[in-house]
C-alpha cells in the first residue's frame, strides 16, 4: 500500500516557497508516496453553496487563504524533489479547458519524468464555478467529456492529429506534445461522494477517492465503480482506490483495515500546523509507526 501526504492549505503555507519545500522534501525523505495539493480557482465571499464534507457545511479554508494553482505549485514541487509523486486532490476540473489543461499536464508529467497523477472532480462551489465561466448544472457532462478530451490528446500521435467533436468541445487535426512520460497518459482519479463520481471512476477514471463516504456508502461506491467498469467493457481490477485518513492518527491496524476494504493508497490529512518544525515531526512519527523507508532504501 502506497501512502500519500496532503499539503496543509489551510496553514496558508503552500504559497511559502522555503515553507513548503521542505515539506516536500521531508515527506519524500519520510518514504511518503506522493504529496497532494488541493484546488480553488477563486473563492467567492459569502458563498451560498453546501460544501458537502463538513456538517456546517462551510469548508475548512478562510476565505482569503492563499491556494496556489495546482499544477503550478507541483511543478515548482518537482524541482525540489526527486522520486515524490505529485497529486491533485481535487482539481476541480469544470473550472478548466481541457485542451489547455492537457499541455499544461503533460508538461509537469514530462519535466517531472512521470510522477504526476491527476485527482479530478466536478466541484461543489457554484460561485466559483460560474466564475471561471462554466454552467454548473452540466458541469458533470462536461467533465467526462474533458476527460475523453485529454486522453485523445495525449494517446494521439499521427501526423494528422485529433479531431473530437463533442457537446462542449470541438477542434480538428490538433496535436499536442509534449506527451506524458507515463503510458496511457497521466492517471485520473475521480474524487467525490456521489454515484455519479463512481460511475465515471469506472466509465472513464483510473480509479477513485471517495470522499467523505465510510461504511456500506463507501463498499456500495467501490462496487458501483467495478460494476461500471465491467459494463464499459473495462478491466474493474485495474482501478485503484485511495481512501482517507489522518496523519496523526494512522498506523498499520488501521491502514490494514483500509487495506482489507481494497484501499491500496492512503491520503493523509496533516493536523494543520503553520510550525515547520512540528510538520515535519507529524511525518517523521507517521513514517516510523507505518515503517516506510526512504525511496533509495526501498
Amino acid at each position: 500500500m502506497d501512502f500519500a501526504v496532503m499539503t496543509p492549505a489551510e496553514t496558508g503555507k503552500t504559497s511559502d516557497p522555503q515553507w513548503i519545500g521542505e515539506y516536500a522534501r521531508h515527506a519524500e525523505a519520510c518514504g511518503f508516496e506522493s504529496i497532494v495539493v488541493v484546488e480553488h480557482a477563486v473563492v467567492v465571499s459569502r458563498y451560498a453553496s453546501t460544501y458537502p464534507y463538513d456538517v456546517s457545511g462551510k469548508m475548512g479554508l478562510a476565505d482569503t487563504c492563499p491556494i496556489p494553482d495546482p499544477l503550478d505549485l507541483l511543478a515548482y514541487l518537482a524541482g525540489q524533489t526527486t522520486t515524490l509523486g505529485l497529486a491533485t486532490g481535487v482539481l476541480v476540473l469544470p473550472n478548466h479547458h481541457p485542451v489547455p489543461l492537457a499541455k499544461r499536464a503533460a508538461t509537469v508529467d514530462r519535466l517531472s519524468n512521470g510522477r504526476l497523477r491527476l485527482c479530478i472532480g466536478v466541484g461543489w462551489m457554484r460561485e466559483e464555478i460560474e466564475a471561471c465561466g462554466t454552467d454548473f448544472e452540466t458541469r458533470g457532462r462536461r467533465v467526462d467529456e474533458s476527460i475523453q478530451v485529454m486522453r485523445a490528446l495525449w494517446e494521439d500521435t499521427s501526423d494528422e492529429g485529433v479531431t473530437f467533436d463533442g457537446m462542449f468541445f470541438r477542434f480538428a487535426n490538433a496535436l499536442s506534445y509534449p506527451k506524458p512520460v507515463q503510458s496511457g497518459g497521466v492517471p485520473i482519479h475521480i474524487g467525490g461522494h456521489s454515484k455519479a463520481a463512481a460511475r465515471r471512476a469506472g466509465r472513464f477514471g483510473d480509479g477513485l477517492q471517495p470522499l467523505g463516504i465510510v461504511g456500506d456508502e463507501l463498499r456500495s461506491a467501490v462496487a458501483l465503480m467495478r460494476e461500471e467498469a465491467e459494463r464499459a467493457g473495462r478491466d474493474p481490477s485495474a482501478l485503484g482506490l485511495s481512501l482517507g485518513h489522518l496523519v496523526a492518527k494512522i498506523n498499520r491496524e488501521r491502514a490494514e483495515s483500509l487495506a482489507a476494504l481494497g484501499a491500496d493508497r492512503v491520503v493523509l490529512a496533516p493536523s494543520g500546523t503553520a510550525d515547520l518544525a512540528e510538520a515535519k515531526d507529524e511525518l517523521s512519527a507517521c513514517a516510523e509507526r507505518l515503517g516506510l523507508t526512504a525511496p533509495a532504501l526501498r
